[in-house]
């Protein structure tokens, strides 16, 4: 029997409406300085039914990262190893992170914020948790990517992360339009534009 199964079966409203007013606050304070009081007010509830799904705020924030690596688990996923050049490769993540910023707001948010999270009572816990899986996800991110592409004297190292760069730009630049499209599909394209730009620029820098 799952520790969370009172909380698992609440209706999914719930559940998001809970788990969003939770993200926010540790987002915003941090885990020390988070209040459960901020949280039960935002998510419309008692405290008493917070402590009702979650022993204490330690466990509630246990469970958003167990939330969170799921997420990441489900990116990796979508990664199609198939696809040997690294601009596609790095193109199609990009485009599975905005679906998942679409259905899951404020997740990356929450992983995000995990990374400067100093406090001694999670900080031990997320890296054993998040950095095996963000290891993982690199590793099959960079997987049978064929390099004999790049030009000869082509830092692939440096190129790569000018490359990650260019798409972390892209990506908060979208993300902060996202909330006006409601079709995600004619967002997707003018992503897809808007990288194919860069990314035609970077070929051009990077391959032979």
């Amino acid at each position: 029997m799952s520790i969370y199964s009172k909380f698992n079966n609440l209706k999914p409203e719930k559940q998001k409406q809970i788990i969003n007013a939770a993200i926010k606050e540790f987002v915003q304070s941090g885990f020390e300085k988070a209040s459960t009081n901020e949280i039960v007010k935002r998510a419309n509830i008692s405290k008493g039914s917070l402590f009702n799904y979650f022993n204490s705020k330690k466990d509630l924030y246990l469970y958003l990262i167990e939330y969170g690596s799921q997420v990441i688990v489900n990116l990796n996923e979508q990664i199609d190893l198939s696809e040997n050049d690294l601009f596609k490769r790095i193109e199609r993540v990009g485009l599975q992170k905005f679906y998942i910023q679409q259905k899951y707001p404020q997740v990356l948010d929450f992983l995000a914020s995990t990374k400067q999270e100093e406090s001694v009572e999670v900080k031990d816990i997320i890296k054993q948790r998040l950095n095996p899986i963000y290891n993982q996800a690199m590793n099959k991110l960079y997987k049978d990517i064929d390099y004999s592409k790049f030009r000869e004297g082509i830092d692939i190292e440096k190129a790569i992360e000018i490359l990650n760069w260019t798409m972390f730009g892209i990506g908060e630049k979208g993300l902060k339009e996202l909330v006006t499209f409601e079709d995600i599909g004619k967002f997707g394209e003018k992503y897809l534009e808007e990288w194919n730009v860069y990314a035609e620029l970077l070929k051009y820098s990077f391959y032979k």
